[in-house]
């Protein structure tokens, strides 16, 4: 067993998710998305657009200042990635697709949002319908079929049966999906959005496909316990642990034991010497570094929770905080706000972890913001007096 020290756990996690390599020196292009992807392997999906769309900064957290027009003909019209239910709504690379079946199964089996599954059951004939629409005129959306039948409600008990049955088809992996660019979907055959070769793929059985995605998840995260990887594909942990011992049996996986970690961890073969990490980025609240909460206090002693849905007045940081990263630490977090209006992108809150050194968080702060501000396409930033690192870092970017 692999003795790995908390600093180490910290580096590998990064390493693998590609913080140790060196960001483009000349325009991003298409060669750079793939690289970055073969780190990740899974971009979360968000609507929420306080800065930009989560995937935006995904990819600016690993390349930097990027044309996000390039990423979206990158993600939507390469071939080589595709939009799914995986770790939520999501995009993988094409070549996931058979390993990914088994979720089609169990969603057709009910395992989905409940209203989904019961609104298919009971009108199957309007599903099939809404199905050769799609395959007969698609690209469509909801409101472009012949009938949409729109519903009364709020959130989602208002979205139409015709959204919900094209919602249903994508999860069952009946139908495929590109995006718009102000990120609508569009629905189309699924033949549409996967290559031939790969559609032809034997489906592997359960068992396999999960040990599959249990490697990967492995590579992405470097280390980790077993409730970690299955969460990489939300899996459940009742059928991760066997094919675990499986790949740790096989030498694909080795077992670990981490700096004061309760649980045991495993260790891809690829991470046995940890890199130092120089990096200076904002991370986004659904980043693979940060998106399962328990991992992310337990390697980096950061306690984070998302509190877009927490009402105004009880949350503790803000409605989009984005933890920012320097080195190997996770040293502070900031609520953001990009208002295109005005061109301006404001600072609500700004927020330093204890133990670290403020002023130093402080100047790198301050440079990183200006970065993204011009990842953005904006001309300001404005910091807020509120949080107890907005006032070294006003001085910072006055003093500037």
């Amino acid at each position: 067993m692999f003795e790995i020290s908390a600093r180490d756990a910290r580096r590998i996690s990064l390493q693998a998710q590609g913080f140790t390599d060196s960001t483009p020196k000349g325009p991003v292009g298409p060669r750079d998305f793939k690289k970055a992807m073969t780190k990740m392997n899974i971009i979360q999906l968000d609507s929420v657009q306080a800065v930009c769309r989560s995937h935006y900064l995904s990819m600016y957290s690993r390349l930097g200042i990027y044309e996000q027009a390039d990423l979206d003909r990158w993600l939507w019209h390469s071939g080589k990635t595709f939009e799914t239910w995986s770790h939520e709504a999501s995009v993988v690379q094409v070549e996931l697709e058979p390993s990914l079946r088994w979720m089609k199964r169990q969603a057709r089996k009910g395992a989905t949002w409940a209203g989904l599954h019961e609104m298919a059951k009971q009108n199957s004939g309007y599903v099939a319908g809404v199905l050769a629409e799609v395959q007969q005129n698609g690209p469509i959306n909801a409101s472009s079929l012949r009938d949409p039948r729109p519903r009364k409600g709020q959130w989602w008990d208002g979205r139409s049966d015709g959204t919900r049955a094209l919602d249903w088809l994508f999860r069952t992996g009946e139908v495929g999906i590109r995006r718009t660019s102000n990120f609508n979907r569009m629905y189309e055959p699924f033949s549409n959005v996967i290559p031939e070769k790969i559609r032809h793929e034997v489906t592997p059985v359960d068992n396999t496909a999960h040990r599959n995605l249990l490697e990967i998840a492995a590579r992405s995260h470097g280390i980790g316990t077993a409730a970690d990887l299955a969460d990489y594909f939300r899996m459940k942990l009742s059928d991760v642990r066997p094919r675990l011992a499986e790949l740790v049996e096989d030498k694909k996986l080795f077992l670990a034991q981490v700096q004061g970690w309760e649980e045991p961890a495993y260790l891809h073969p690829r991470f046995k010497n940890a890199s130092p990490v120089k990096v200076r980025t904002l991370l986004s609240p659904f980043d693979p570094v940060v998106w399962c909460r328990p991992r992310v206090e337990r390697i980096f002693d950061f306690s984070y929770r998302l509190e877009i849905y927490v009402p105004a007045k009880k949350r503790e940081f803000g409605y989009y905080v984005l933890p920012f990263l320097l080195g190997d630490q996770l040293v502070g977090r900031v609520d953001l706000k990009a208002d295109r209006s005005s061109s301006k992108l404001f600072v609500q809150g700004s927020y330093v972890e204890k133990k670290v050194n403020s002023d130093r968080v402080a100047q790198q702060l301050s440079i990183e913001l200006n970065r993204l501000k011009k990842f953005l396409g904006l001309d300001e930033v404005v910091v807020r007096r509120r949080g107890n690192l907005s006032t070294k870092l006003i001085e910072v970017r006055r003093d500037s």
